[in-house]
């Protein structure tokens, strides 16, 4: 099982360092590990944002090209007809030939999309929501969860009434997610590739 503590504390939105209460251990969070789970669900969910893509059906067939067959010491893969050209002569249409179609072809008929069982999602996302609560695979993530009380972190309902993101930040430097914050900070990198061109120039972590 994931953890066995019957309860967990409620810290105080406005003064993090007082506990207000304190409420009982959700099951979900008691939830068995199963990382196995986790990347086949993640593995195959993820294919379901993927485009169809190919190569041109054409390709490496549009230019006029026949075997010089046997009998003159060359290969019989197709040659370029004609002459006056480097082109004349030169092997075309195979997979080994420059300028000829690869291997097997891609196509755009692939089956790219995987269907997912909804009952193992669900028990992939209660499993995930289980390693959640466990400093040591939160830390081992690349988290910085060292100032943090406790996990799972659990705040009064009155920080649903801030309206600024200023007071949510200094509330979450309280709660000790500080080092946390300025890791993000500190990782907004260009992007790599065209997605730079593309309204998405720059990547970033996500807040605790």
């Amino acid at each position: 099982m994931a953890t066995a503590r019957p309860v967990v504390s409620v810290y105080q939105f406005d003064a993090p360092s007082e506990k207000k209460d304190t409420v009982p251990m959700p099951q979900v969070l008691a939830s068995p590990l199963r990382p196995d789970l986790v990347r086949y669900i993640h593995t195959n969910m993820a294919k379901n944002k993927r485009q169809a893509m190919s190569v041109k059906a054409e390709a490496g067939h549009e230019t006029c090209a026949t075997s010089w067959r046997t009998g003159r010491a060359v290969a019989r893969i197709p040659r370029v007809s004609g002459g006056g050209t480097h082109r004349a002569g030169q092997g075309a249409y195979g997979n080994m030939a420059r300028g000829g179609h690869m291997f097997s072809a891609t196509r755009t008929w692939r089956r790219w999309h995987r269907r997912v069982n909804v009952t193992q999602k669900r028990h992939a996302v209660a499993t995930a929501l289980a390693a959640s609560t466990l400093p040591p695979l939160v830390m081992a993530r690349g988290h910085r969860i060292c100032q943090v009380a406790e996990l799972p972190l659990v705040v009064s309902d009155g920080i649903e009434s801030m309206t600024k993101t200023k007071q949510a930040i200094d509330v979450l430097k309280k709660l000790g997610c500080e080092e946390e914050l300025k890791k993000i900070v500190d990782s907004k990198k260009i992007r790599a590739g065209r997605g730079k061109m593309r309204n998405r120039r720059y990547t970033m972590r996500k807040g605790p």
